[in-house]
């Protein structure tokens, strides 16, 4: 049994190496095989590269001639524009050479006749110096000739001639200068005339003349009883608030409004149109309706002063200058609006200044601003002259020195140095000169209620002060914190007796010091 395991097993053995030994027989010739037919695929392949080699290195090289032959004639062209330009540089510098020789020969030329003309000139010039010699020998023989024949020197004669010449210029002279003058006085009286009166008769206004009195219409009666209010709270809280005297009689349908100052009452005419129309009136409302008004006239101020330097055709004014143009429409000087007045001494500056060959601008200007002075910021500058402050406000807001000079010199408080100066002093003595234009008594009127409410200002403690009822009450707001209820009697007796020692008036003058104490809080 094992004897046939063993030859059965070298009998596999046995047959493996011989099938071992063909398979390896069997793959040699099959790699003798593919060895020959790729050596023979490479035959192929390197003789198809060499023919196509030959074909590229064939295409290359002709390429490359074609190549060749364009840079070659490229460069030919380049070759000939640089022969060409060369050549007309060449010609340019030949024809430059000749044109410097020709330049030459000229200037050779032309030196050789200076240098002649110069010899000319020096043997002339010697000639005439030796003549010269001759003649001024011969002028002094002449001289003292005729010194000795009229027995004075020549600066003695020199200075008689003179002198004679002299006393005739002079008295040529002022004969020609006071006929002048003469004939200046008769034409420059007729021209001054001439121009006034064109100026006039071209710039015609309306003349109407502030009062002191407003007429605020009402629709019946009811309205007016719930303007005066129980116990007449309404008309007394309207007093207190704008400063303003209402008078409420027998007239149907109107309230009279009085006030010196235009601006309370305005003031007082507006709100109390607000109140009626409204409906709501009360003290309460009444002051928030003031103080709404208040600054409702405000704007307007400055509105009208806008609308004003427009109107004249004025640029460039300071905003502060504007304000106090429009400021002017609620002042009057003696009984004459002031901005209509202003307005009217602008447009005659124009006129007259356009008819003088001056700068009708800026005469404008001037004539507009001339009575800025009269609307003061502070009570302190009351004691100003109106000219003067209006000329420091023009300064303080960069007006030109010819304006500021108008300004301040219309009322010859200062000297004048410009043209402008009295053109403005001129224009605004027509303005004010019209018939019916001012009243004197109306203005010193308004400056007595003045002075009376600048006396109370005058104590501690004073909060508002109104003159009322033409100037007979003196009716002052002071502040509950600083006046007590005994310090306010004394106050009254105070201001009254001042008001007797510094003032003249006529008839009384009732002073009423009113003290209100408030508490007001308020729920959250």
């Amino acid at each position: 049994m094992d004897t046939n395991i063993l030859y059965i097993a070298g009998a596999a053995v046995l047959g493996l190496i011989i099938g071992f030994i063909i398979a390896k027989s069997l793959e040699k010739g099959k790699a003798s095989k593919i060895i020959g037919e790729a050596e023979r695929e490479a035959k192929s392949i390197l003789k198809d590269a060499k023919s196509e080699g030959e074909s590229i290195k064939k295409d290359k090289i002709l390429q490359a001639k074609e190549k060749f032959i364009e840079l070659k004639a490229e460069h030919e062209k380049v070759i000939l524009s640089r022969d060409k330009k060369m050549a007309e540089a060449e010609k340019r510098i030949r024809d430059k050479e000749s044109q410097i020789s020709s330049e030459l020969s000229k200037a050779k030329k032309s030196n050789q006749s200076l240098d002649d003309k110069i010899k000319d000139y020096d043997y002339r010039l010697e000639f005439l110096e030796k003549k010269a010699e001759e003649v001024e020998k011969a002028h002094k023989s002449q001289i003292k000739q005729l010194e000795v024949i009229s027995g004075l020197s020549a600066d003695d004669a020199k200075h008689q001639l003179v002198e004679s010449l002299k006393e005739e210029a002079k008295t040529d002279a002022m004969a020609f200068v006071q006929d002048r003058v003469e004939e200046a006085k008769l034409t420059a009286q007729q021209e001054a005339k001439k121009i006034i009166i064109n100026t006039i008769q071209r710039i015609g206004t309306e003349e109407a003349v502030d009062n002191c009195v407003s007429v605020f219409n009402i629709e019946s009666d009811d309205v007016k009883g719930r303007i005066i209010g129980r116990e007449g709270r309404n008309i007394r809280a309207i007093e207190a608030a704008t400063g303003v005297e209402i008078i409420v009689d027998d007239t149907p349908e109107a309230i009279i409004l009085s006030c010196f100052d235009s601006v309370r009452r305005e003031i007082a005419r507006l709100s109390l149109h607000k109140l009626v129309t409204d409906g709501r009136i009360h003290p309460a409302r009444i002051e928030e309706v003031v103080k709404k008004t208040q600054k409702q006239i405000e704007q307007e101020i400055i509105e009208v002063g806008k609308r004003t330097v427009i109107d004249l055709g004025i640029h460039g004014l300071h905003p502060e200058l504007i304000k106090m143009v429009g400021r002017m429409k609620y002042r009057s000087s003696y009984g004459q609006n002031l901005l209509q007045h202003s307005r009217e001494v602008a447009k005659l500056c124009g006129v007259m200044a356009a008819e003088l060959g001056l700068n009708p601008k800026l005469a404008k200007r001037a004539g507009l601003l001339h009575d800025i002075g009269k609307v003061p910021d502070a009570e302190a500058d009351v004691e100003t002259p109106h000219a003067i402050l209006g000329m420091k406000w023009a300064e303080k807001h960069g007006e030109k020195p010819e304006v500021c000079n108008a300004i301040g010199a219309h009322h010859d408080e200062i000297e004048m140095t410009t043209l402008l100066s009295p053109i403005i002093q001129v224009c605004d003595a027509i303005s004010g000169a019209r018939p019916g234009a001012r009243r004197q008594v109306l203005d010193s009127y308004i400056q007595r209620l003045k002075d009376l409410e600048a006396v109370a200002f005058g104590f501690p403690g004073v909060k508002k002060a109104y003159a009322i009822q033409a100037g007979r009450e003196l009716r002052v707001i002071v502040e509950s914190e600083k006046v007590t209820d005994d310090k306010a009697a004394s106050l009254s007796f105070e201001i009254s007796q001042k008001i007797q020692t510094d003032m003249t008036y006529p008839g009384q003058v009732k002073v009423t010091v009113i003290r209100e104490t408030r508490a007001v809080n308020i729920a959250k």
